[in-house]
């Protein structure tokens, strides 16, 4: 990590095993910035699969799957 770059504004995977306690103590966990994490990761989402010049079936065929296995799960408890 270069120096300028402060913790709290690094991403998750370029984060040091050591470092992990204190990224994470910087964290909002309110649900106000839970919702923007959400928020962000859905837009992040939405332009890199579905708003794209050239679309295809890979932005959609990943939900498909994701709902798949999840009612999968749901469907079965015993999992």
């Amino acid at each position: 990590l270069p120096a300028a770059v402060l913790l709290k504004d690094t991403k998750l995977m370029d984060v040091k095993l050591g470092q992990l306690g204190s990224w994470l103590a910087m964290r909002d966990f309110t649900p106000g910035g839970i919702l923007g994490a959400f928020r962000r990761g859905h837009e992040r989402y939405y332009n890199k699969y579905i708003n794209v010049r050239k679309g295809g079936l890979g932005g959609l065929s990943m939900v498909l799957a994701g709902y798949i296995v999840l009612s999968y799960m749901w469907s079965y408890s015993h999992i």
